[in-house]
This record gives structure tokens, C-alpha cells and sequence, in this order.
């Protein structure tokens, strides 16, 4: 194994390449950028026996490890994950290039003018878990917002990142950019991570993405900017004046359509007005769809009134199963008797990523919307849809889950920064 002080070296080595190269993203133009992004796709596509041949020894090993299918879901990549992947590159190119936008101006009244201006934030480091999504969605917003990225990825997507940054660099170095501007860090070991958020002066910002674990290392032991993004404790909150239909639908989207990604719904919320019956019926839909429910004393009481449960018992909801982000078809249900009492119990238990309210009461619905701080709040639909490219951004980054610079899915205006530049006729300061 490499000693601490060659691993250093290495990580060093890589981030001053993406530093030399975030000064030339910097002034690259936009048409430039999109050229890339376009070579970027076509290289993905063209190499893409290879990357599935990688991901297939990844999700094996994992597989062998004991991994949950949830986690495996996450690392699995087939050809529809890799089309939208690309889609979501070429998204990329559709939108406008924030760089150089300038959002506020004024000219004094010696005639100095005043112009704040986007800019890109140079080297962006990313840490992150095992979706290789991730890997062509942050390189891809990189660039596209100017900045070099330092990809450190999960172990166990090691041989399928990889592929898929060499593919990438490959279509930089065709398109005519630097192949230095996307940096993967080809190490496992846990320092490789501290020795890359610890790097001033050459990485000028972090983001981490993934379980509580990890995110929380980042932001304990990073000496650069963090950006937290969410652990995905979400709610859906079924309001007495409820569309019981339309809860259905929106409930069993939320939590199933894909239950290992950070915008599921981990805790149902139910007005007690709304009633057994309807809770029977969900129940009964959410397991015949395999989700394993943990209920409060009176969704276990109505259910065993009910007869329901069988051979898949209602388990009783611990303390910290309000707190949890499953990841998996787990679920937990709770009777409220007011509306103020499922926002305090968002504002206890959740973790400001997505919340949602069923709800024909507009007044419900709008203090519902006023009064759970959360980087997205729905009204009458799923909590899935917090996603970059259900938001028309390309991709995501990340979804930031705090209040400073960017908040909730974060697309290319979130990866750059400003400065304002003066433009005068000789004035000098009196």
C-alpha cells in the first residue's frame, strides 16, 4: 500500500492539473464548452460495452459483499441509466452559459458603472457514493459552468467510474480542451478524501454526497468551503381535506418509483380525520409492492383492526425510525391530529430536503408551504420531483439541503460565484 506522504503527492499532483486547467475553462466560450459536452456524450455512447462490462464486475462484487438490492440499485448502470446520462449532457448544451452574465448593475453619480458578474468558482471537489450517475452529471456541470472537477468516487464504483471518466477525457482532449479539467482519484483509501478537502489554495470548493456518514466527515474535516447536500428524510403529510386518490397515486410514487434515492418519501404523515380506511387500503397497496411498514400506536391499532398485516407484520415505529433515511421499501407511518402537529414533527425529525402536503385546503396547503423550512415543499404532488433535471437544470450536482449560496437541486448558476468589475472614465476616490 502507498505510504500517507505518496498518496498526498498523488492527490496534490491531480489537484494542481485541475487548477491549471480551471484557468483555462475560465475564458473557454461557450460554444467551446458545448463542443465538449457534445464530444463528451459521444464518447460515453461509443465506449459503452466497456463501462457496462465495468459496472457488471461492480454490481457482482457488491453483490458477493451482501450489499442491499437498494444499494445495488444505486450502482447499476444499463442503457436506458447511460441514455439519460448523456440526455442529460446535451441538456447541458440547451442552456444558456452563466458565465459572464451580469445580474445587477449601476453607474454612480461620478459616472463610475458598477457590474456584478458570474464567474466560475475554479476547482470543484466531489465526493460521493456509489452512483455513477453522479460522476457524468458533476463533470458535466463543471464544465459547462466553467470550473475543473476532482471526481473521488466510491469504492464500490471504482472500475465503473473509471470507465467513465476515461471516456469523458477522452471526448475534452477531441474537442480541443484539456483532459486535466476532469480529475478522478483512482484510490480508495479514506485519507485520499481528508488530503483533497484539506488542499487550500488549489480546491476552492467541496461537495459531498451520500449517507449522513460521509457528509458529515466532508464537513468536520474539510479547511475548504463545503456545500451540504441532503441526507433525504422526507415526508408526505395527508391533510382531513385530502384527494384520497390522489394521495394514493402521490404516496406509492413517492415511496416506490425509487426508493434508494435521497427525494423517497421515508415517513407518511396521516390526519386522524382522514381515517382507518383509507390507511387499511394504502397499507395494503404499499405491501404488495414489498414495502416493510413501521407504524404508530394507532396506524398498528386501525391496521390489526382491519386484519391487516398477515404475513407481513406491522412493526412498531422506534424513536429512531423517524429519524432514518431507509433508502429501501421501508416505510413509516404516523397518525397526526392537526395540521401544526405534522409541521413540528417535520421540523423535529426532517432534514430540510423535501416535504410534501395532499391537500384541497389552499389555506392548509400555503401554511403548510410557508411554515416547513425545506429546500423544496410540494403541494399535491411527489417529492421525487426534486431533481435537477425534472427542474430543467441539465443535471445536478447535488441537492443542498443549507441556506448559504445554494439551496435545493443545484444546476450551473449554484457552480458559479461573482465579481463586480468597474468600468470608469479616470474617477478617483475623494
Amino acid at each position: 500500500m502507498m505510504d500517507l506522504t505518496g498518496l498526498k503527492e498523488e492527490v496534490l499532483q491531480q489537484a494542481r492539473l485541475a487548477h491549471i486547467a480551471s484557468k483555462q475553462l475560465g475564458v473557454t466560450s461557450a460554444e467551446k464548452k458545448n463542443q465538449a459536452l457534445l464530444a463528451m456524450a459521444e464518447q460515453l455512447w461509443e465506449r459503452r460495452e466497456g463501462i457496462f462490462a465495468a459496472n457488471d464486475l461492480d454490481v457482482a462484487e457488491a453483490r458477493e459483499a451482501g450489499q442491499s438490492e437498494s444499494r445495488i440499485d444505486r450502482l447499476l448502470l444499463h442503457e436506458k441509466r447511460l441514455e439519460d446520462m448523456i440526455q442529460g449532457l446535451r441538456q447541458l448544451m440547451a442552456l444558456p452559459d452563466p458565465v459572464g452574465e451580469v445580474t445587477e448593475s449601476f453607474t454612480r453619480a461620478d459616472g463610475l458603472r458598477i457590474e456584478q458578474v458570474r464567474v466560475p468558482i475554479g476547482v470543484i471537489a466531489m465526493v460521493y457514493e456509489s452512483r455513477p450517475n453522479v460522476t457524468v452529471d458533476a463533470a458535466g456541470l463543471a464544465l459547462k459552468a466553467g470550473n475543473a472537477v476532482i471526481l473521488r468516487g466510491g469504492k464500490e464504483a471504482l472500475r465503473t467510474n473509471r470507465k467513465l471518466v476515461d471516456a469523458m477525457r477522452e471526448g475534452l482532449t477531441k474537442s480541443g480542451l484539456s483532459a486535466e479539467a476532469i480529475q478522478f482519484i483512482n484510490r480508495t483509501e479514506r485519507d485520499s478524501v481528508d488530503i483533497l478537502i484539506q488542499a487550500r489554495g488549489l480546491v476552492d470548493l467541496a461537495i459531498p454526497r451520500g449517507g449522513a456518514g460521509l457528509i458529515q466527515r466532508v464537513v468536520q474535516h474539510a479547511q475548504v468551503p463545503v456545500i451540504e447536500t441532503g441526507v433525504g428524510n422526507c415526508h408526505v403529510f395527508v391533510d382531513e381535506k385530502a384527494n384520497l386518490e390522489m394521495a394514493t397515486e402521490v404516496v406509492l410514487n413517492a415511496k416506490t418509483h425509487r426508493p434508494s434515492v435521497c427525494n423517497a418519501m421515508e415517513t407518511l404523515l396521516v390526519h386522524e380525520r382522514v381515517g382507518p380506511a383509507w390507511i387499511r387500503q394504502i397499507v395494503a397497496q404499499l405491501q404488495e409492492r414489498g414495502v416493510e411498514i413501521r407504524g404508530c400506536d394507532q396506524t398498528r391499532l386501525w391496521l390489526e383492526q382491519g386484519g391487516i398485516g398477515g404475513n407481513l407484520p406491522i412493526l412498531p415505529a422506534r424513536e429512531e425510525d423517524w429519524e432514518e433515511e431507509f433508502l429501501d421499501l421501508v416505510l413509516a407511518i404516523k397518525v397526526v391530529k392537526t395540521l401544526g402537529e405534522a409541521i413540528e414533527h417535520i421540523d423535529k425529525y426532517g432534514t430540510k430536503h423535501s416535504e410534501a402536503i395532499i391537500t384541497d385546503d389552499v389555506q392548509a396547503a400555503e401554511t403548510f408551504m410557508r411554515r416547513v423550512d425545506a429546500a423544496a415543499v410540494y403541494h399535491n404532488a411527489s417529492t421525487r420531483f426534486t431533481d435537477g433535471f425534472e427542474y430543467g437544470f441539465g443535471a445536478e450536482i447535488g441537492i443542498s439541503t443549507q441556506k448559504l449560496h445554494a439551496r435545493g437541486p443545484m444546476g450551473l448558476r449554484e457552480l458559479t460565484s461573482y465579481k463586480y468589475l468597474g468600468r470608469g472614465t479616470g474617477q478617483v476616490r475623494i
